[in-house]
């Protein structure tokens, strides 16, 4: 009858197997039955725990081997008789997995820090299968123990087996973070993990900041972590190129390094060399490598090879790739790179189990997850620990109660009929609870004896004072995060080592900076914000009092308005009329000829309409112990860390608020602890302790530096230090260097001294630069005629002399700008331009006037 018939009728016989028919859509039912088995396959199977690095597994081996108590220190055992342990308690899925896993974790070359100690043929890089598991033997590495540590002491949940008649960890206690360290590997349904090992030392050193980070409620960024974790650490050795994938990786979960194998080109004789590979990228077949390049050959896809050997021995790997005569090693060893394995490709993608639910994780995520496991473990074991020792304390309180009332307590056993009956006359007697008294029926004789007296109490107060440390861990959550710093700090001292994988620089990524040679340059800019870079070695030495040369051509409607020395691969800060910082490299200003006159700045930085340069900085490297001194016209200070402008984005960013009528004068590098010489335009000077201008935000104002008065403005300052003389320069090309020491210390704030005799013959002055012996200076003047002459040709005078002539200007020209060059750029430099004679004039004598204002 149909299960469908409804004619009401019923039978008895074989109609009631239609009663277990359930009707349903297929096509549900499908989609169903895929979701619990892609679900089973992700939790169960394919991919790693984030807490310990293991799948299902891995675990159950090691927890297995743990049942069969192999540690390091005892005998191995055979590698079937594990293997059946753990498919007939924990993994019912074939013994051939659970022997491949295990022996995975026994390769050298497959794990960074083994998990098991094997004995006997485990394989090889040839891919050469493992032996069969009846005739290799394993025990637990010391990395596995540590792993395993304190499972006994209730740190982590157990669930009940396949067929619930034992009962296994959910996730290891891990004592180092084995997901980075050994990595892992799978492919699940829908998703796939593959995550490289790493160093462990460095791996723990990242858990460590972190740990400390969160101690101080700060929280720690893939950026930071960069810096401690390097890159993937493989088994087998090898080079990392470029750092762009790792990059990826470890900020969001995917990328992609290229690995290159280790390769040295040694000599045969005169006229041949040979290739020597010494390392090989992660989880390459060395003997399908072999075969490869010799495939290469004799397709002659590469040419110039004539024999390959396989060297390789227990002390390391070793191909050597003979080549013929006169062939060109490097050519090959690239052709090598580019068409076998020698180099390839490893897939990085972070993807583990969080809360048995699969999620792509990056580095900083990993390590926090880890932390929060042991976090977990540390106070479970803790609490165990505690329970463990306040019963241990209560025994022992019984047991010294009943020491110091031996007699009695003799007595009432004796007079008792019964072990029950005593125990409940001595719960009466003495207020014991019934562990106490049935320890104390339970005391044998030799309790009775001094040395065991003193014993007990010894025990007693050691653990009185351990329930109180363990009180106190439990309660003040720093204490725990001490106790998880301390013990991973001592897995690092124990299982440390160097790094076996090296990172270097992609031959392939080639930067705009490696296509510049570093250099010194000289850089102008006019008034109208054209600029312009040369190399230094383009203005020779001339003497004082001399004509200069051409440096920059200028127009009737603009001349030049700053000049300054670079070095090609300095990052240039510039500071804008609005109070903005712009930022460009050095070599990213055209080089153009002494004559011409530049490139238009508005098309390399990003200004806003009527926006002027009011002041530039070359920077080297932005250090975390310099500061920006920044000094207006009218003499408002202020001074900002350097390292709040190492990233400016391309529409620049703020650097200083001024008044409307004030702007930018100079911005100058100081360490925080200098003096600050600032000069006026009417020759007044001040100096103060830079210490007197605190460090404030980008944002800031500042404060006064100096008091001005009406008609005048500040024109330049500079730091001091130990050594080095005062260098005053005017308006028409006088100058003078001047004792720095002739200065007095001053307050900041005030109006100065007298620095300089004004005449019309010098014009009022322009700027200050502390000098030193042995150093250059380079002026020039509003037409772009650029003079360079030595520091040791200027006049050392008084403080308020006028100077002599330092370049002859012609008819309605004046100086405009100055640069120091230091001796170090002097050294550095290869002058290769011949430079026009020109004529010196007679130098005019000093003028030394001692007025003091």
């Amino acid at each position: 009858m149909s299960p469908t018939d409804n004619s009401g009728s019923k039978s008895d016989g074989n109609d009631r197997q239609f009663d277990k028919i359930i009707n349903r859509d297929i096509s549900k039912e499908m989609r169903a039955s895929y979701i619990d088995y892609s679900m089973s396959v992700i939790v169960a199977r394919a991919l790693p725990d984030v807490r310990d690095g293991l799948k299902p597994v891995h675990r159950r081996i090691l927890y297995a081997m743990n049942e069969l108590n192999l540690d390091p220190s005892k005998a191995y055992k055979k590698s079937a008789r594990i293997v059946g342990d753990t498919m007939g308690k924990y993994h019912p899925h074939g013994d051939a997995s659970i022997y491949d896993a295990m022996v995975r974790m026994a390769q050298d070359f497959s794990m960074r820090y083994m998990l098991v100690d094997g004995h006997g043929n485990f394989g090889s890089m040839d891919g050469d299968g493992a032996a069969a598991q009846r005739y290799t033997e394993a025990r637990l590495s010391r990395m596995a123990v540590e792993m395993l540590a304190d499972i006994e002491k209730d740190t982590v949940n157990f669930q009940p087996n396949y067929d619930e008649e034992f009962v296994e960890p959910t996730v290891l206690p891990s004592r180092f973070p084995n997901l980075l360290v050994n990595g892992s590997s799978g492919i699940a349904v829908g998703m796939a993990t593959n995550i490289p090992p790493h160093n462990l030392t460095e791996v723990i050193d990242g858990v460590v900041r972190v740990i400390d980070n969160r101690v101080k409620g700060a929280e720690t960024g893939v950026d930071e972590l960069l810096s401690i974790i390097k890159g993937p650490d493989f088994p087998t050795g090898a080079s990392i190129l470029g750092t762009a994938g790792l990059r990826s990786a470890y900020r969001t979960g995917h990328g992609k390094v290229i690995v290159r194998a280790v390769a040295e080109i040694e000599p045969i004789n005169s006229q041949r060399d040979m290739i020597v590979v010494s390392e090989l990228p992660y989880q390459v077949n060395k003997a399908r490598l072999v075969e490869k390049i010799g495939e290469l050959v004799s397709e002659k896809k590469i040419e110039g090879i004539s024999d390959i050997r396989d060297e390789s021995d227990r002390n390391g790997v070793r191909i050597v790739i003979e080549l013929k005569k006169d062939a060109n090693a490097n050519v090959i060893l690239n052709k090598l790179y580019k068409n076998s394995q020698l180099q390839d490709s490893y897939g990085i993608n972070m993807l583990a189990l969080v809360n048995n639910e699969p999620k792509v994780l990056n580095l900083a995520e990993m390590l926090e997850y880890y932390i929060d496991h042991q976090k977990d473990v540390v106070t479970r074991r803790t609490r165990f620990d505690l329970a463990k020792a306040q019963k241990r304390l209560h025994i022992l309180e019984g047991l010294l109660i009943a020491l110091d009332n031996i007699d009695e307590v003799i007595a009432i056993i004796r007079s008792s009929k019964d072990t029950a009956t005593a125990k409940a006359r001595l719960m009466e007697r003495f207020g014991l609870t019934e562990e106490q008294s049935t320890a104390i029926v339970e005391m044998r004789l030799r309790s009775l004896t001094g040395l065991e007296r003193e014993r007990l109490q010894e025990e007693y107060a050691e653990l009185a004072a351990l329930v109180a440390e363990l009180t106190a861990i439990l309660a003040d959550e720093r204490r725990l995060y001490g106790v998880i710093k301390e013990e991973i700090l001592i897995i690092r001292a124990k299982y440390g080592d160097e790094r076996r994988t090296q990172l270097i620089r992609d031959p392939g990524e080639i930067m705009t900076e490696d296509l510049i040679d570093e250099e010194d340059s000289v850089v102008t800019m006019t008034h109208l914000n054209y600029i312009k870079r040369l190399p230094l070695n383009t203005y020779r030495s001339q003497n004082r009092g001399g004509k200069g040369i051409i440096g920059m051509q200028t127009r009737d409607e603009d001349d030049v308005k700053c000049l300054f020395i670079a070095n090609t691969h300095d990052t240039l800060l510039f500071f804008t009329s609005f109070g903005r910082a712009y930022s460009l490299r050095t070599f990213e200003i055209p080089e153009a000829g002494r004559g011409a006159r530049g490139m238009a700045v508005v098309n390399l930085l990003n200004l806003g309409e009527g926006e002027k340069i009011a002041a530039i900085i070359p920077v080297g490297e932005f250090t975390e112990d310099e500061y920006l001194f920044m000094l207006t016209k009218r003499g408002v200070a202020k001074k900002t860390p350097l390292a709040q402008f190492s990233k400016i984005m391309k529409n620049g960013l703020i650097a200083i608020n001024f008044r409307p009528d004030d702007e930018l004068m100079g911005v100058i590098r100081t360490d925080g602890g200098r003096q600050i010489f600032v000069a006026t335009k009417k020759g007044l000077g001040l100096k103060f302790d830079e210490a007197e201008v605190r460090p404030m935000g980008r944002a800031a104002a500042g404060v006064r530096a100096v008091r001005l008065a009406e008609d005048d403005v500040v024109v330049g300052m500079d730091a001091l230090d130990d050594e080095g003389s005062m260098l005053f320069v005017s308006e028409r090309g006088y100058g003078k260097c001047t004792d720095k020491d002739e200065f007095q210390l001053r307050h900041r704030g005030g109006k100065g001294v007298k620095i300089y005799r004004i005449t019309e013959k010098t014009g009022d002055v322009l700027g200050v630069l502390k000098v030193s012996e042995g150093e250059e200076l380079m002026l020039i003047n509003s037409e772009g005629v650029v003079l360079r002459i030595r520091v040791a040709d200027i006049s050392k005078t008084g403080r308020v002399a006028s100077g002599v002539k330092l370049i002859n200007l012609p008819n309605g020209a004046s100086v405009v700008s100055m640069a120091r060059i230091t001796r170090e750029q002097i050294e550095k430099e290869q002058p290769d331009v011949e430079q026009p004679e020109t004529e010196q004039p007679e130098t005019e004598p000093d003028i030394r006037e001692p007025d003091e204002l």
